[in-house]
């Protein structure tokens, strides 16, 4: 169920973006017609009459200009046009998201190069990671096995990524925290699609002697 309040508040927050109509304050202003053809400089009242006449709005489109510069346009339909606009771009866009990669102060070298390979596609495709260190009894006692674990990783993955917060002890864990470098995967991106394709060299082919030739 629509509340009428709101959707009134919902009308008044477009209105105010532009001024349209008899919400304009200039006494003279630029027109543009609604083909886009510049029709020069008018009285506001005359101005207003030719979008009337055409059944269209007049809208401010650059109150700072002097005088300021009105279009006659269908306004509602320029509003519809700009939030679908909005509202894709916003769809488009890439929602960040904090992925949590665990690791323990036994986690052997293999299992770190593992890790690293799957943080770094969590980079590459925008996303933040948080490595976390657990320590579990006496392993509290041994803080710097955990830190030279996260320094491992923030250089292995250092060419795409930025060190967003350093190291940190959390209670019983050591957390570091990396961020995508968008330059530097750009970057990384336009060598790999400019690098040479690895293609095996030919064998050379043998000289063929005079004395070959005579045979054949």
């Amino acid at each position: 169920m629509f509340c009428l309040t709101s959707l009134s508040r919902r009308s008044a927050e477009i209105r105010d973006r532009l001024r349209i109509n008899n919400r304009i304050r200039a006494r003279d202003v630029r027109l543009i017609d609604d083909e886009g053809a510049q029709v020069g400089i008018l009285p506001l009242r005359d101005a207003l009459m030719m979008a009337e006449e055409r059944g269209l709005d007049l809208v401010e489109v650059a109150p700072n200009a002097v005088p300021p510069v009105c279009r006659i346009m269908d306004y509602g339909k320029f509003r519809y046009e700009q939030t679908k606009k909005e509202r894709e771009a916003r769809k488009n866009q890439k929602q960040i998201e904090l992925k949590e990669v665990r690791l323990k102060p036994k986690t052997d070298d293999h299992d770190l190069d593992v890790t690293a390979k799957q943080a770094r596609k969590f980079l590459l495709g925008g996303d933040k990671v948080k490595f976390t260190v657990r320590f579990r009894g006496r392993e509290i006692f041994h803080p710097d096995i955990g830190l030279a674990m996260l320094e491992q990783m923030a250089e292995e993955l250092r060419d795409i990524s930025t060190v967003e917060q350093r190291p940190l002890m959390e209670g019983k864990a050591l957390s570091l925290l990396l961020a995508p470098n968008l330059k530097a995967k750009s970057s990384a991106a336009r060598a790999e699609r400019q690098a040479p394709a690895n293609k095996p060299e030919a064998a050379p082919q043998p000289e063929t002697t005079a004395a070959e030739e005579e045979k054949e």
